[in-house]
């Protein structure tokens, strides 16, 4: 999978979030049936707090603001989204009601006590598989075939994030420790989070942009913040606050998160000579299937548009490079 490739498919995954991120910033966190109880243009209106705290944080911010212009955004974004609710309550105005306390209310119901304060998070891994009874051959050989093409989207992602980083900390990650242990690295991640309940893992985009917008390379730093996460899980506050927070808030964070996905693939192929045809061929045809939405389905398995995007670009690259091979 070389660099025409991977940079589109990379592309097309933060493309593919997109509409995630704009569903999102047009939704409250107060909900009811399902249905968000703040109007559309509030919550575009608190989405666009935290985006533009994010960017002046960043652009414009001294040190702690270049490093925390996340954490700056979500702090705002939920602050003007609490002045919102509250008005809203105040008034009888169900349009301004933004955030959903339910989980924080629900935290000390019963009064203040330890649990109130210290819980163990709930662990999936004993119950994920039924109890293991669907442990049969049939179903670990569908989630083989619908896993395998998503393994290969994750490995194009992972190529052109470690690329990225590389040029941000200007030492070949794929050389120094290699391609083969970076990989290992992945997947005994995604193995350990799948042990645990927790959520499919990859190397994320996102967090290579907070790397290059903040600077902050540091290993200890991420191996700090991986310890501190899982530290803080257990803390109910924290994690009932988390809980709280509108969609419209994270979809202000998104905006920016999903876009540096984007840009991390574009910016793999910026030095790619589009005036050869080849390369004009393999591009086109994965922006088109993925932003098109070409997905198959066989069954109880689906190829995903990112899927089929990269299926259809290794295609067309093996087609185009067999008239290179001849001329030589």
């Amino acid at each position: 999978m070389p660099p025409i490739v991977i940079g589109p498919t990379v592309a097309i995954i933060g493309l593919s979030l997109a509409g995630n991120a704009v569903g999102d910033m047009t939704s409250g966190g107060l909900k009811v049936n399902n249905v968000s109880v703040a109007s559309a243009p509030i919550a575009v209106l608190c989405g666009l707090v935290t985006l533009l705290t994010i960017v002046i944080a960043s652009v414009y911010g001294k040190k702690s603001g270049k490093l925390f212009p996340f954490v700056y955004g979500i702090l705002a974004g939920y602050a003007f989204s609490s002045v919102l609710t509250v008005i809203g309550n105040l008034a009888g105005i169900d349009a301004l009601k933004v955030v959903d306390y339910s989980a924080l209310k629900a935290l000390f119901a019963d009064g203040v006590s330890f649990s109130s304060f210290l819980a163990v998070p709930d662990f999936t891994f004993l119950t994920a598989f039924g109890a293991f009874g669907e442990l049969s051959g049939s179903y670990v050989l569908t989630v083989v075939v619908a896993y395998v093409p998503v393994a290969f989207v994750v490995f194009a992602e992972h190529i052109a994030d470690h690329k990225n980083l590389s040029s941000i900390i200007e030492s070949d990650l794929l050389e120094e420790p290699g391609l083969s242990r970076t990989l290992l690295g992945d997947g005994v991640g995604s193995l350990a989070g799948a042990l645990f309940g927790g959520c499919p893992n990859t190397t994320y985009g996102e967090s290579v942009g907070c790397v290059a917008i903040t600077k902050n390379a540091s290993v200890y730093t991420i191996i700090a913040a991986a310890i501190g996460a899982m530290a803080i899980s257990f803390i109910s506050p924290f994690v009932a606050f988390v809980n709280s927070i509108p969609s419209c808030v994270m979809g202000g964070v998104c905006m920016a998160l999903y876009g540096f996905i984007s840009i991390s693939g574009i910016k793999m192929i910026q030095g790619i000579d589009f005036n050869e045809n080849k390369n004009l061929f393999v591009a086109s045809s994965i922006l088109i299937a993925g932003v098109g939405g070409l997905s198959l389905t066989f069954g109880k398995v689906t190829l995903t548009a990112v899927a089929c995007a990269l299926i259809v670009g290794i295609i067309v690259n093996l087609v185009v490079s067999a008239k290179k091979d001849d001329a030589e």
